[in-house]
């Protein structure tokens, strides 16, 4: 039986879900911090088929004293801070809470696990958004930071929070830079998983028109369970360093969507709709990530072709709408 175990925030998530599965595989007992702000958190754990395996604690990243709580309860050995308000398009609508939970609350996660076990190792999702306006064709551990989101500027906040904590208190705190990453059970706000929610549903004739903004915009995609793994990895280290964890490869949104339109027969200039309403007010044109140092120190690389997410993800939302 092993002695390790795992606290996990934000284990409701996409990230959440797959760090459970791969830590239960490896033997640990998994807490996760379940904030209550909406119905049927829980599917996608239950798809994974891990609900029943992990034990929840109730907490919120913006209450310190129920961290305190949960880091006395978990005992954790490592701690997986993926809590966020993750979704870039609502942060200039809320940019004040996600200040609170990307920013403050990593600071939150960080004071508890100093107060209770400060030997724990933690583990920070930083992301590739806090590249922004970028400052090098390919982005690594050393490119400048330039943001152009409230969400890219919490991020940051609690992504220089780790190194702070690690350079002050000697913590091995972590942060993983990553680049998009995707899977079946990505939130349908996410634009990946809006467009092959609709391919499902223009296939299945349940509707005709698919409205998006810059189709143009680049990302490096990846998959979530892939990356999952180097989480886990960066904390298995004898010194704690921060990591950009991407393909590599760049792809834009015009080129994801024709891939997930010719996997059900259909062209995706016949369903498309450019709208306005969707372009943010200041754009990312270009994210492009350099994992040559995660290749080289946690020997990591991604397993998944974007073409076999893409039409993984296809085929669970055709498999959702069908059931």
């Amino acid at each position: 039986m092993s002695t390790k175990s795992a606290l996990i925030t934000g284990i409701t998530g996409q990230d959440g879900a797959y760090l459970s599965k791969l830590l239960l595989e490896k033997g640990y007992t998994v807490y996760g911090l379940l904030a209550r702000r909406s119905t049927d958190t829980l599917w996608r754990l239950r798809e994974l088929g891990v609900d029943k395996q992990v034990q929840l604690i109730d907490g919120d990243i913006s209450d310190l004293s129920s961290l305190i709580r949960a880091m006395q309860l978990s005992a954790a050995t490592e701690v997986y801070n993926l809590a966020a308000q993750s979704f870039v398009g609502s942060s200039w609508q809320q940019p004040v809470l996600t200040a609170q939970l990307d920013g403050v609350g990593v600071i939150n996660m960080l004071e508890a696990v100093r107060i209770v076990r400060p030997d724990a190792r933690f583990y920070q999702a930083s992301t590739s958004e806090m590249f922004g306006l970028i400052q090098a064709e390919m982005q690594d551990e050393r490119t400048p930071f330039y943001p152009r989101s409230p969400y890219g500027v919490a991020k940051l906040m609690g992504h220089w929070a780790t190194v702070n904590y690690r350079e002050s208190h000697g913590m091995h705190a972590s942060s993983g830079i990553l680049f998009n990453h995707e899977s079946p059970l990505r939130g349908i706000e996410f634009v990946t998983r809006k467009v092959t929610d609709a391919v499902a549903r223009i296939k299945l004739g349940l509707q005709d028109k698919l409205h998006l903004g810059n189709i143009d915009a680049k990302r490096d995609w990846g998959f979530a369970g892939d990356y999952v793994e180097a989480m886990w990895l960066m904390l298995q280290q004898d010194k704690a360093d921060d990591y950009v964890i991407a393909t590599g490869i760049t792809t834009t949104v015009r080129d994801m969507c024709q891939i997930a339109f010719a996997h059900v027969g259909l062209d995706y200039q016949q369903h498309v709709v450019i709208d306005e309403k969707f372009l943010r007010p200041a754009e990312v044109d270009v994210l492009l990530g350099n994992p040559a140092k995660a290749q080289k120190a946690l020997g990591w690389t991604p397993k998944t072709s974007l073409q076999q997410l893409i039409t993984s993800m296809v085929d669970a939302d055709l498999r959702r709408l069908q059931a």
